[in-house]
């Protein structure tokens, strides 16, 4: 086949395991086999984990809203359209300390294998989620490690 299209209309929303954030699997809806692609609607006070990929870059635009971002230590504020490519190995956590919505493209190649946290090893997590799969930015109330305390 040479192209598939998603009407909007039929796209299938759901929330993120984690974070509950209101998302649509682009990619997987549209059966891509060389990159991810999400739509990510933040709502007021919510983020989106904070991660880190192996190998995949992401880029992410910002359709809506006022955007903030983590990346690192460093915060940025992102206006519509404004577009942020983010190396695989790099953490990375969107946020809405706003009190409007934001929508958010992100789109991610090479396609990872795993992309569900239920599906993913302890070790996997780790890499991923250093901070674990819930942890909220300092922005947001947030900032502490979320997985269990060993030894």
């Amino acid at each position: 086949m040479a192209y598939r299209l998603l009407k909007s209309a039929d796209a299938y929303w759901r929330r993120s395991n984690q974070m509950k954030t209101p998302n649509t699997d682009l990619g997987g809806q549209l059966e891509a086999s060389q990159i991810g692609a999400r739509m990510w609607r933040l709502e007021p006070g919510k983020a989106s984990t904070r991660h880190r990929h192996f190998t995949q870059e992401e880029l992410y635009v910002l359709l809506q809203g006022e955007g903030r971002v983590r990346i690192g230590e460093e915060v940025l504020t992102l206006a519509p359209l404004d577009t942020l490519l983010v190396e695989p190995d790099t953490d990375r956590q969107l946020f809405n300390d706003t009190d409007a919505d934001q929508l958010w493209l992100v789109v991610g190649a090479p396609r990872e294998e795993i992309t569900s946290t239920l599906e993913m090893s302890e070790e996997q997590l780790r890499h991923m989620y250093p901070e674990g799969p819930k942890a909220l930015p300092p922005e947001l109330g947030g900032g502490q490690a979320d997985y269990p305390d060993e030894g």
